[in-house]
């Protein structure tokens, strides 16, 4: 599961599957991660129709580096099963990963794992589609280490707060928004898929914040995922492609420091010594790990 295919989260974008502009917008965006959504974006009798108009988009637009996603419909819908078909038979080459959503066990996980692989052989695909997980049911969040733990495609697992909140019998008045709590209403849940994601070797993302005018409340709450060690965190409208990408990446100078630091301590180290000082901060080896962490951030985006 270490071995995964690295990608840059900073930001996934929510597209509506149905629409073919907004699937044409997703693509020019500057979103690292796009997922051409089937399930809550897109009425019942809109569904069927929008796999044809998602497979159109993968196979002829320009994503650039974007992550290409789909998110299905789960597995207790009569929609689920062709989801998969439909666009892995018509855009398999084109789909990075596809998105699960309301898994209630690693059952759920293994049931889309084993039917990519039929379509991969089938359709004899020269490469692997990921899977990336929504926990957004107390019965996931209960279980989140063995559904991190069962299946080698999983990429990801990402924090649906919203229907969480539902499962959970939290009354919100807009999704994401934690205040009326002493504290981080969500704290708990983005600290265990967190560190189920982690412990697994992937990546943790959180979910959506409904007000997408409110730049402050959105950024607070990304701040939050971050300190936490999120990579990224949904946008629901491009108005929040902006602050995520800053939210969730180095700055300029914190690469720079960190470039240093790496470099002090590895001229230390071939000397022999355990710890070097650089900018009025020891650094030895565990401190190291901090500091790569950001140097990896830094390789993957570009900087």
């Amino acid at each position: 599961m270490t071995n995964r295919i690295k990608r840059a989260r900073r930001v996934q974008l929510s597209v509506p599957g149905s629409s073919e502009k907004m699937l044409q917008k997703g693509a020019a965006s500057a979103a690292d991660h796009v997922f051409c959504d089937l399930e809550d974006a897109v009425a019942p009798a809109a569904k069927v129709e929008a796999r044809g108009k998602i497979a159109w988009a993968l196979n002829n637009l320009d994503w650039g580096r974007k992550t290409r996603c789909v998110r299905i419909n789960d597995v207790t819908t009569e929609y689920c099963h062709g989801d998969i078909i439909e666009l892995v038979e018509h855009a398999g080459s084109n789909i990075d990963t596809i998105m699960l959503t309301k898994p209630m066990s690693a059952a759920d996980v293994i049931f889309l794992d084993r039917m990519l692989g039929q379509l991969e052989k089938k359709l004899k695909l020269d490469r692997r589609i990921g899977i990336e997980v929504l926990i957004e049911e107390v019965q996931a969040l209960q279980q989140v280490e063995d559904i991190a733990r069962c299946s080698d495609r999983l990429e990801c697992l990402i924090f649906g707060m919203g229907d969480y909140s539902g499962s959970q019998g939290i009354v919100l008045e807009n999704i994401g928004v934690t205040d009326g709590y002493p504290g981080d209403l969500f704290h708990y849940a983005r600290f265990r898929i967190t560190m189920a994601a982690r412990a697994a070797g992937l990546d943790a993302v959180d979910g959506p914040y409904g007000d997408f005018t409110d730049e402050a409340g959105y950024r607070r709450e990304a701040g939050y995922a971050r300190t936490l060690g999120m990579v990224g965190k949904w946008a629901i409208h491009p108005a929040q492609i902006a602050p995520a990408l800053d939210v969730f990446s180095p700055s300029v100078d914190q690469v720079a420091r960190a470039r240093r630091m790496e470099a002090a301590y590895r001229e230390a180290e071939a000397k022999g010594l355990g710890a070097v000082q650089v900018d009025g901060a020891m650094i030895d080896v565990a401190v190291l790990r901090f500091v790569r962490n950001t140097l990896d951030l830094a390789d993957l985006y570009g900087m």
